[in-house]
């Protein structure tokens, strides 16, 4: 089992000179309950190289003891360090894509044709995509070929909602308000309590509200995978 992980590459969280990038915890949730399924892990990103990661997702404020064994585990600081770039993957050398997310990914994600190329191959060859919090994101730049419309339109998500953007103080810093985009778009967005779990399965996109819901959101992508093996006929 091959999954590629898509983090971003972008450090600057606007223009208030502090860094933003990859929220740890939606890093170390999946690398665990991939690795523990056996799965062998790529992770890539628009620059490739070193992922960057958002310092207040590194700080004993956000800690748990899942990111401590991340961040003291060789292979999770190899990964994190050497990451492919997004043109360096192909669709058909995975079974499944996780998109983490982070501030970061508001800002890289949208409109990153390449990125765009990458999911579009998964989903022609109908294999499942997890997205976690603003790494939903990455939805928004794709269309549905038949009708020329967003490809979110009519489509059950969730990703970082309005409310828990207000509450870290960042919607007047981020280039736009997820939920807001994503329902201006057409999709039926629903969203769980703040900080809370909560997930939404489309077909085969798995989404999760914010960094917490990459546990469930990983579950249930190698979940959908068992299932989806079992029902192709030998």
């Amino acid at each position: 089992m091959n999954i590629l992980i898509v983090a971003t590459s972008h450090t600057a969280l606007g223009d208030t000179g502090r860094k933003t990038g990859l929220w740890l915890e939606e890093l170390a949730f999946p690398f665990y309950i991939f690795k523990d399924g056996g799965a062998v892990l790529t992770l890539a990103s628009p620059k490739g190289g070193e992922v960057p990661l958002d310092p207040k997702s590194e700080s004993i404020l956000a800690s748990t003891p899942t990111i401590r064994r991340f961040q003291k585990d060789p292979d999770g600081i190899s990964l994190l360090e050497h990451s492919l770039t997004l043109d360096a993957v192909k669709a058909n050398n995975y079974d499944m894509v996780y998109v983490g997310g982070g501030h970061g990914a508001l800002w890289d994600f949208p409109d990153n044709k390449v990125l765009s190329s990458l999911l579009n191959d998964f989903i022609g060859q109908q294999k499942i995509i997890g997205l976690v919090s603003h790494g939903v994101a990455a939805l928004l730049a794709l269309q549905n070929h038949s009708t020329g419309e967003p490809f979110v339109k009519g489509r059950h998500v969730t990703g970082f909602s309005n409310s828990e953007q207000k509450v870290v103080g960042l919607t007047d810093v981020v280039p736009f308000s997820l939920e807001s985009r994503l329902v201006a778009e057409g999709a039926i967005y629903t969203k769980g309590d703040d900080f809370r779990t909560h997930t939404v399965t489309d077909g085969k996109i798995i989404c999760g509200q914010n960094p917490i819901s990459s546990l469930d959101v990983s579950r249930k992508m190698l979940a959908l995978l068992k299932e989806t093996t079992k029902a192709v006929p030998a």
